[in-house]
């Protein structure tokens, strides 16, 4: 006789569309019934497209299936509407926490930390609250970027009390390792991480916490995109194609978890040699078409500064030391365009 353990050992065989996450790892099945030689299961999407839906339908049909003593399988795959998934993300925010963003990338080396921790600053000088929730497990960065070391220190509730950097308060794995000790996980504990980053720190009262997701969309974006109770997504870019080819995959993973497009930053647009020479070293207007293309804002480029890069070498983003410069307030322009975004 078929049981429940085996309907579910057969999902696992079950990809998510577009992923090499099952089903079974995403939280899909609500309900399984199994009796008389029939299996019944009831799965949940809470994004995704009706194509995603009848592919999963049609997947998990077939693997069961071919299980032994079946004779028939129902499969039903409810899809939870925009309105509704977006009324239960408001119902699950973080107390203390007005808004939550994630700053991502569709591959590495576009500047999407120095975007971010530079974002960060410019809200902050904007005069909001601000937190920076550094994601990127296997290679984080903020603490160099943002001039932090030492770990952080336990609160009387048991929670980490995260440090305070340029008036941003932070948290990063790199806060608790030793040097270059690397981080070797699965997902799972990677998922536990995160969720203790958002639950298990001392972050309120903030106006902002800015996410600062690892590059690229794959199980780990989606996983934090699920885990965290986001209000939007930031993509950053540079001009040429090869990285435009990939925000296309970026804004893809957004919506699937229904997650709205707060618009494209374009990094890199250009440079100014010391002659005054205007060089388009990457492209130029990449993100801007791109944005239009997609139907998403545009919130704006930030040129090639050898301040910006100073800025992070020394601890000290540009935004919060040289806030008059130009390159400072390029960042506080796409600061200023996200602030109006998020109303």
């Amino acid at each position: 006789m078929i049981n429940e353990e085996q309907v579910r050992e057969a999902l696992k065989a079950v990809k998510y569309p577009g992923y090499t996450r099952d089903i079974i790892s995403f939280g899909l099945i609500k309900d399984v019934a199994v009796g008389n030689g029939a299996i019944t299961v009831v799965m949940q999407l809470t994004g995704g497209t009706p194509e995603i839906a009848r592919q999963i339908k049609l997947d998990s049909e077939k693997a069961l299936g071919a299980l032994q003593d079946v004779k028939h399988v129902f499969v039903e795959v409810r899809q939870q509407s925009a309105a509704a998934a977006s009324v239960a993300a408001k119902q699950n925010n973080v107390p203390g926490i007005k808004r939550i963003v994630a700053v991502a990338s569709g591959k590495g080396g576009v500047g999407k930390s120095t975007c971010s921790v530079n974002l960060a600053c410019a809200l902050k000088l904007l005069g909001a609250n601000v937190g920076l929730l550094d994601c990127d497990i296997y290679g984080p960065s903020i603490p160099l970027m943002m001039g932090v070391s030492g770990r952080p220190e336990l609160s009387a509730a048991d929670k980490l009390v995260p440090p305070v950097a340029h008036g941003v308060k932070l948290m990063s794995m790199g806060l608790l390792l030793d040097g270059d000790q690397p981080v070797i996980w699965r997902g799972p504990m990677i998922q536990k991480t995160i969720q203790q980053f958002i639950g298990a720190v001392e972050w309120a009262p903030l106006d902002y916490l800015l996410v600062d997701l690892p590059p690229g969309t794959g199980d780990a974006q989606l996983s934090l995109c699920q885990l965290v109770p986001l209000d939007g997504g930031v993509i950053v870019t540079t001009p040429q194609e090869a990285s435009l080819g990939v925000v296309r995959k970026g804004i893809a993973m957004f919506n699937k978890v229904n997650v709205p497009i707060l618009g494209i930053v374009e990094n890199m647009s250009y440079f100014i040699t010391p002659g005054g020479e205007r060089v388009e070293i990457f492209g130029h207007g990449g993100g801007h078409a791109e944005a239009e293309r997609q139907k998403v804002p545009f919130l704006g480029e930030v040129p090639i500064f050898m301040e910006i890069r100073e800025g992070g070498d020394s601890g000290v983003p540009v935004v919060a030391g040289k806030p008059k410069l130009p390159p400072a307030q390029a960042f506080i322009q796409v600061a200023e365009a996200l602030r109006q975004r998020l109303g």
